[in-house]
Order: C-alpha cells, then sequence, then structure tokens
C-alpha cells in the first residue's frame, strides 16, 4: 500500500504496525488511546492476525509477551496509568529479550489526572519505570506521518534487538489528522530464530541480539525472568552470570545507539542565536515558533527528537555547543531538559514548561518567552 491518506496519529500508528506485520493486538480501553485499539479490532483481523480485549492492562501485556514467544510480532497500546500498570511484565520482556511494541498515547497525570488532556510527563517512566538495571527503547514522533514510519521503526529495531520498545505519542498528535505520504518501499525487519538446533548463546559481541528459539518447533525452551545463562538455566546465585547477563542486555541497546537514534534538525545545524530541543507535539510549535523569531531578525534552530531513550549525546553537544542559547519547551515540569543539562551549562538552558487544562504551548508564548529570555 503507497499513496496519500488522511489518518490521525494513532491511527498512522496503527497502519504503520500493520506494514511492519504485527499479527497480534491485545489491550484495554484507555483514554486516549481507546480509538488506536478500535482501528486495530476492526483492521487485524482483516489481515490475517488476532485481536483480543483483556480483562485489563496486566493481562493484556502478559498476552503480549506470551504471543511474541509464541512467534508473533505483538502489540499493545496504553495510556499512562495503564502504561504504569504494565511496568513489572515489561522489565519481564527486558529478561526474557522478547520484542514487543507498547504505544503510550501521553495525557495529564499524576494518576486519573486529566484524561481527556495531553501531556509529556511519562519520559522518565518510559526510560526507568522497571526496577532492577534494565535498558529499553523509546521513539515518539510529532505528525501522522513520522507515526507512521517511527511505528515500523518501531518493529525493526524491537524484533532485531529483541527488546521491548515504546512509542510515546502525545494526545495532541495522536488525535491530530493529516494527510500522510506511504512510500512504495519500506524496510521491514524479521527477528532472527535459531535453527532446529540449539544456537542460543552469548555473543562476542553484545550489541547483536541472541537468535530467538522457535517455539514448537523441537526445541528444548527455556525461559525465567531469574538470573540464568545463555541457554536459559537458572543461575541464581551466580555473581558472574548475572554481571554479563545484565552488562549485555544493557549494551545491546547503548551499544546500537546510532543505529536506534532518530532525529530532524530544521534551521541552521552548525550555530546561531537559539537552539530549541523539542518533541512530540511542541516540536511542531518549536518549528513555528523559529519562523516567528527569523522574521524579528532572530536566528533560531530546533532539534526534534523522534528518539528519547537511548539519548545520543554526542548529537546533542553538537547541536548546542554553537547555539548562544538553548531553549527546552515541554507539556511537564520538566524532564527532557535534564539531558540538555549533561552536555551543556545549566546557565545558557532555559526550561519552558507547561502544563494543565489541556493547553498546548502556543509558537507566540514560546517566542516571547524566549526573546525576554534573550533581554536577560
Amino acid at each position: 500500500m503507497s499513496g496519500k491518506f488522511f489518518w490521525s496519529g494513532n491511527i498512522a500508528i496503527a497502519e504503520g504496525a500493520l506494514r511492519a506485520g504485527v499479527k497480534f493486538y491485545a489491550g484495554y480501553p484507555i483514554t486516549p488511546s481507546s480509538d488506536l485499539m478500535e482501528y486495530m479490532a476492526r483492521e487485524l483481523p482483516k489481515r490475517g492476525g488476532v485481536f483480543i480485549q483483556g480483562e485489563d492492562e496486566l493481562s493484556s501485556i502478559n498476552m503480549v509477551i506470551g504471543a511474541s514467544i509464541a512467534g508473533a510480532k505483538a502489540m499493545t497500546a496504553t495510556s499512562g496509568p495503564g502504561y504504569s500498570l504494565m511496568q513489572e511484565a515489561l522489565g519481564l520482556a527486558v529478561m526474557l529479550e522478547v520484542p514487543l511494541v507498547v504505544v503510550d498515547v501521553t495525557r495529564l497525570g499524576p494518576s486519573t489526572g486529566q484524561a481527556t488532556k495531553s501531556g509529556q510527563g511519562d519520559l522518565m517512566q518510559a526510560r526507568w519505570g522497571r526496577h532492577g538495571d534494565q535498558y529499553t527503547v523509546v521513539y515518539t514522533a510529532s505528525t501522522p506521518e513520522e507515526a507512521y514510519k517511527i511505528a515500523i521503526k518501531t518493529f525493526n529495531i524491537s524484533e532485531k534487538l529483541r527488546v521491548p520498545v515504546t512509542f510515546l505519542i502525545d494526545e495532541l498528535t495522536a488525535h491530530l489528522w493529516e494527510t500522510v505520504r506511504v512510500p512504495e518501499d519500506i524496510e521491514v525487519i524479521e527477528r532472527r530464530l535459531t535453527g532446529t538446533r540449539t544456537e542460543f548463546f552469548d555473543s562476542d559481541d553484545p550489541r547483536i541480539a541472541p537468535p530467538m528459539p522457535i517455539l514448537g518447533k523441537g526445541l528444548n525452551v527455556l525461559y525465567t525472568s531469574s538470573t540464568h545463562d545463555a541457554y536459559g538455566y537458572r543461575k541464581t546465585q551466580d555473581p558472574e552470570t548475572h554481571r554479563r547477563l545484565v552488562k549485555r542486555l544493557k549494551e545491546k541497546v547503548v551499544g546500537n545507539t546510532r543505529e536506534i537514534f532518530e532525529y530532524e534538525v530544521e534551521g541552521d545545524p552548525d550555530g546561531g542565536e537559539v537552539g530549541i530541543v523539542a518533541f512530540g507535539s511542541v516540536a511542531r510549535v518549536a518549528k513555528e515558533t523559529m519562523g516567528i523569531l527569523e522574521k524579528e531578525g532572530i536566528k533560531a534552530s530546533v532539534l526534534n527528537l523522534l528518539t528519547l531513550w537511548p539519548m545520543n549525546y554526542d548529537l546533542l553537544k553538537k547541536f548546542t555547543e554553537n547555539m548562544d542559547i538553548i531553549i527546552v519547551p515541554e507539556m511537564n515540569l520538566g524532564q527532557l531538559v535534564y539531558d540538555i543539562y549533561q552536555v551543556r551549562d545549566r546557565d545558557t538552558v532555559y526550561p519552558y514548561n507547561k502544563i494543565g487544562g489541556g493547553e498546548p504551548i502556543y509558537p507566540r508564548e514560546l517566542a516571547r518567552f524566549i526573546k525576554e529570555v534573550m533581554k536577560r
């Protein structure tokens, strides 16, 4: 399927997942992700897949894990409270090295908060919501067209690295309707499987995920959430086995940062008066703000982050080092800004935060804030 389509962000994600080959969806309705689930309930069975509405988010994510182990590309979608409930199972997926995708359509929290209003407060939870030393991958999008392409990327990375991937999309982007251009040729990656003999191994290169055993194909398949060796046998009293396992699980993600990382720069990336770093719907605002500033003779550039973890700090440093000041607008109380503090003196980094009522950050108010900062 190629051409132009009029889709919302949520529908674009669903269509991207279908293009990537998703065959199983289990989920529980929750605002503002329910329309994505409803779309999959209608479309997935038509395209040879299975849809199940679980009794809650816990059962849904565990069904997704089981479906993936059985060989299917699998996903679910939820919002903040449901995503919180899924964290223990996501930790299980990390330990079992099970590929899957979770879409978190973010809204205002904590707790029930403002269920129909947009927010960006789940960033830190997506990175660190599980206990223990663990790393996953987090993507986002600022337009429905980006959402389609990134949805495919989430499955490609998940299948290649055998890691759960979170797709954070804020409510404003999820429910925005726009024209989406779908290209003819799109790369779709399939997971690497073992043959009829066991090939589960510790690679000399920890960045390479081991092949996945084929359940039901004659292999003695072992899965455990406890410390285990390369063949799946529990070794909970062996500190060296645990060190090797956890370091490999980390390096499998961090060591592939360059392949994982997606971003877009608008403006001159080599320097200027103002650099704006943003993600999601706020990145759209930042681009319009850049136009307002340039009409007033202020040179600005925007870094639109499409990958939120692992972070490419070399890129952040390169983008920010030649800017006079850095602005970090977010629809939360400040989370992405801590990444900028890693590469830039705090005295020249200015967060702009807005929450409550579901109001977006408007371009003219952001432009006004930036001009006030420049006068200081």
